[in-house]
């Protein structure tokens, strides 16, 4: 089940989650092709190139202490920790249409300011705006990586609405995260928790 809360005020900020809303990110995209099983692959990403180490690296630390440090401990998969960073643009399937179209009406209609909040690393944060398009639509851009901050942590929802002037209970967040889902509301936003492009549209429907 997905997370939506229902309207408190009339929303006049809308902030978007980047990863797994708008753009399709996954390291089995890349991995697949390096592990001869799926097996293989799963254990290594459930292992050693964790989601928790890469969280680590969107709340700011440096990629080359990030390889260090597994490196040190899995010597036996050095090609594959440095294949995480060196070969990141093959984890990218592409922009999710179904939200681009979503977003795109968003902007044209020019009714709402438009931002996102991502956790995404500094360092390669740039490849993804060299890419993306579509990512110059918005009016400001909030990168965990580069503020070392993260979320779910309530402290980057504050430095978000604090930096572009965004009142919480005005403003909309859509996250496809439960976790972020849940955090942003505590902090005051209204939520709506991703699943797929015509869920929010309907969500979007109610809302606005």
């Amino acid at each position: 089940m997905y997370f939506c809360t229902t309207m408190k005020e009339d929303i006049q900020d809308i902030i978007f989650d980047l990863g797994g809303v708008l753009i399709d990110w996954n390291p089995s995209y890349l991995y697949c092709k390096i592990f001869q099983t799926e097996e293989a692959m799963y254990h290594f990403l459930q292992h050693v190139c964790t989601h928790d180490w890469n969280e680590q690296q969107d709340g700011g630390r440096a990629i080359s202490e990030a390889e260090k440090t597994l490196l040190e401990i899995y010597p036996q998969y050095t090609s594959e920790i440095l294949a995480y960073y060196g070969r990141w643009t093959e984890m990218l399937g592409g922009q999710i249409d179904g939200t681009l179209d979503i977003l795109f009406e968003l902007k044209e209609k020019k009714q709402h300011r438009i931002f996102a909040l991502t956790n995404w690393s500094a360092e390669t944060f740039p490849e993804a705006k060299r890419r993306f398009e579509f990512l110059s639509w918005f009016e400001g851009i909030l990168v965990s990586g580069e503020e070392n901050l993260k979320k779910p942590d309530p402290r980057i929802y504050e430095l978000i609405c604090t930096r572009f002037g965004i009142e919480p209970s005005r403003a909309l967040f859509i996250d496809d995260n439960k976790r972020n889902v849940e955090a942003a509301a505590a902090f005051g936003l209204q939520v709506i928790q991703f699943e797929h492009a015509d869920q929010l549209n309907n969500e979007l429907l109610k809302l606005l």
